[in-house]
């Protein structure tokens, strides 16, 4: 039997002796720990914001406390005490936090800049389940010195959307007895259904003993997001989120001088952007000439394989409410909060839409987005057209997604995508998508999710489908996800990201995560002995790919980490392949090889931490050494610096042939508050002799309000080409109603 076939035959066994048994468990294992409550106290007293918690309705509410740990004792009270209220009026729900410490000069704070990372120091978080549906949430968050951090958490973290933003309020006091928290969140800022009992959970991170407390008990497999884990919020019916109707108009200027050229060229612009509550629980959103120059640059990476680098969506239209259109896999979890999207096929991506395939903008004319819940089901609806440009035609893109919730935390969906060709003569050109998708919870933590679609295309008529289903079992201690992806030779999705057609992908992930006390003797909390094996076939199951992932993990009380694996690939080349730096392209056919990754990362809380990955061994048919390291300074919680380098270097087994590629990167950072910013981005190419300088200010003048002043620059440092430039004004105001 040829090698290819045995392969595959071996893990199909193993995913079947695996997944059987689990499927054929029965129906669905209701969650049985009882949920804690609290009572949000109506008030008609006056609150001032301001972190000191002497206001009289603090007095009246009745406060919650007994949190208890997450990390690195599960299940074990918090070392440190903290207390919890919500009061609310006609406008605004309150909430108030003591964060006692009994060594305040240990509190941490690196951070003031909007949606902070939490990771690196001491935080204070809640959860907001305003439907009380135990799948979708909204999450504020701040840390000692009032920075502000806001998400929309989807399907219990299936999609975290960290570009979200609401109108709310928060100020921090600290003091000898540890720190407060005071935030104000007005009711229209929310959408929930008037009289029915939220979900709430607080959360707090105590950095220097790298502590996670829970109010409601979260496992530490989780985070947060799991909001089927939160306690119930009473006392809130006759709350009343209001009419919520906000404009915001923008102004836009500025001057281009394209690379190489002798002049520059002025261009303005006009927009806007209304926000509409339908209903207490469905919004409607439209842009009118959305202009996204302000959005962060992408960072380029080293890319040795031959596919295209994938970016994220980084424009706040696209971003906003993105959780309801997403189709995929089991939610994140704390052990992994930011999974990389399945890059073999992710079914919406939103940067189809407005950008060209080589990162250009595509001029938006209008745009409109429908979200929220309807008889009883959470909507989404999108709808965008673009101009005519020389090397593009006008074009209108539509989504449309339907899901329904079920028992437990399941749910089952539709989702129907278009690509339409609308300018003279085009009807003829269009790719249609429809599928339907769903996610089971089958206990507390095992999750099957799985979805089919279909494609239509004018003149291809044969494999036009995608279908994919995994199983995910995160426990504490043992984690496994095993699944199958089968994308058809005719498969074409407009709106998708994915790399191949006609495949089949195989694939299996797991590991343990023991905690045995002998550990803490060398500074360790864990140890994470794990393995991961994709396999790609072909439709006649011959194996074009593989990818084998055997690593360990350590994991150090103060929070940085190491990792050795051993890393076994097989890659088949359709076409020739130049790597960077090469003359020589590979040829055409298949290539295995073995390589080794070390991986180290520092405490990230300190003021001077780092981090270093080393690979070396085979690349294709040759040998590399890959060295990427990044050092960060964070001197206080103003400024935050961060120089990085990657470099590859290798030898092919081609006539005299080798390459080196390399890209230096320098990102700083300054918070003037924390409503004022500064930031850039610069990247050399050593290959291109090539250097790109992205600097933005931005200014929240008020709540949704912004004013930016961006410069971009692209230069070669070996000849006389005049530098691109760029440098453009833009300023956008919120007027409520």
């Amino acid at each position: 039997m040829p090698t290819e076939r045995r392969t595959t035959r071996t893990l199909v066994c193993v995913l079947g002796a695996w997944l059987v048994p689990t499927l054929c468990a029965g129906q669905p294992v209701a969650q049985t720990t009882t949920r804690p409550t609290m009572t949000a106290h109506r008030t008609t007293g006056p609150i001032v914001v301001d972190g000191v918690l002497d206001d009289e309705p603090w007095s009246q509410a009745v406060g919650v406390e007994g949190f208890t740990q997450s990390e690195p004792a599960a299940g074990a009270p918090a070392t440190e005490r903290t207390t919890v209220r919500i009061v609310f009026d006609g406008t605004t729900l309150y909430i108030a936090a003591f964060c006692y410490d009994r060594d305040p000069s240990g509190i941490i704070v690196s951070d003031l800049r909007k949606d902070f990372s939490t990771a690196g120091q001491d935080t204070f978080e809640v959860v907001l389940d305003t439907f009380g549906d135990k799948r979708n949430g909204f999450l504020f968050a701040t840390n000692a010195a009032g920075a502000k951090a806001d998400q929309q958490i989807t399907n219990e973290g299936r999609d975290i959307n960290e570009s979200w933003d609401a109108v709310w309020t928060v100020r921090t006091q600290r003091s000898d007895e540890g720190w407060t928290a005071e935030i104000a969140i007005p009711l229209k800022s929310l959408r929930f259904a008037p009289g029915g009992t939220w979900g709430v959970n607080f959360s707090r991170r105590i950095r220097r003993k790298n502590e996670i407390d829970f109010w409601a008990p979260v496992p530490r497999s989780f985070t947060l997001a799991r909001v089927s884990l939160a306690g119930n919020l009473d006392g809130l019916e006759d709350a009343r989120p209001g009419r919520n109707l906000q404009v915001l108009p923008y102004i836009l200027a500025g001057g281009v001088r394209q690379l190489g050229g002798d002049s520059y060229t002025s261009s303005s612009n006009i927009g806007l952007d209304v926000k509409y509550a339908v209903t207490s629980a469905l919004t409607l959103d439209v842009t009118a000439r959305p202009d996204f120059a302000q959005a962060e640059a992408d960072e380029q990476q080293v890319n040795l394989t031959q596919f295209s680098q994938f970016f994220p969506e980084k424009r706040s239209f696209f971003l906003e409410n993105a959780g309801l259109f997403y189709v995929g896999d089991a939610a994140r979890s704390r052990i992994n909060p930011a999974p990389t999207p399945d890059e073999d096929l992710l079914l919406f991506f939103s940067r189809r839409i407005g950008l060209s395939a080589a990162g250009t903008a595509v001029p938006i004319v209008a745009g409109a987005r429908l979200t929220g819940r309807v008889a009883g089901l959470s909507v989404g609806a999108l709808n965008v057209q673009t101009e005519s440009t020389a090397s593009s035609p006008s074009t209108n893109y539509s989504v449309l997604r339907v899901r329904r919730n079920l028992f437990g935390a399941s749910d089952i969906g539709v989702i129907v995508m278009s690509r339409q060709n609308t300018s003279s003569g085009g009807n003829g050109d269009y790719n249609r998508v429809y599928g339907v998708d769903t996610n089971v919870r089958l206990y507390r933590i095992l999750d099957w999710s799985s979805y089919a679609v279909r494609s239509v295309t004018p003149g291809v008529t044969d494999g036009q489908y995608a279908a994919r289903t995994s199983l995910n079992w995160e426990g504490p201690f043992f984690h496994v996800k095993a699944g199958l992806l089968a994308i058809g030779e005719g498969f074409r999705n407009d709106l998708a990201y994915y790399r191949r057609t006609g495949i089949r992908k195989y694939f299996v992930d797991s590991g343990v995560r023991p905690r045995p006390g002998w550990l803490a003797r060398y500074g360790l909390r864990e140890l994470h002995p794990h393995v991961s094996w994709n396999v790609y076939t072909d439709m006649s199951n011959q194996t074009i790919a593989s990818r084998l992932h055997t690593g360990l993990t350590f994991l150090r009380t103060s929070g940085s980490y190491a990792e050795l694996s051993a890393n076994s690939q097989v890659e088949t080349l359709g076409q020739p392949l130049r790597l960077p730096g090469a003359t020589v392209a590979l040829p055409p056919g298949r290539y295995s090889w073995n390589h080794w990754r070390l991986l180290l990362q520092s405490d990230s809380s300190r003021v001077v931490s780092g981090a270093v990955t080393v690979n070396w061994g085979g690349i294709w048919n040759g040998t590399q050494r890959t060295f990427v390291s990044s050092l960060t300074l964070r001197p206080n919680a103003q400024l935050r610096t961060t120089a990085s380098f990657q470099r590859s270097v290798g030898t092919l087994r081609l006539p005299g042939q080798s390459f080196v590629s390399s890209i230096a990167t320098l990102r700083a950072n300054y918070s003037f508050s924390t409503n004022m910013f500064l930031d850039a981005l610069v990247q050399y190419s050593p290959d291109r002799d090539q250097i790109n300088t992205n600097i933005r200010f931005n200014l929240l003048h008020h709540p949704l309000s912004d004013l930016y002043l961006v410069y971009n620059e692209q230069r070669f440092t070996t000849d006389s080409v005049t530098p691109g430039r760029g440098i453009l004004l833009k300023f956008s105001q919120m007027f409520p109603f």
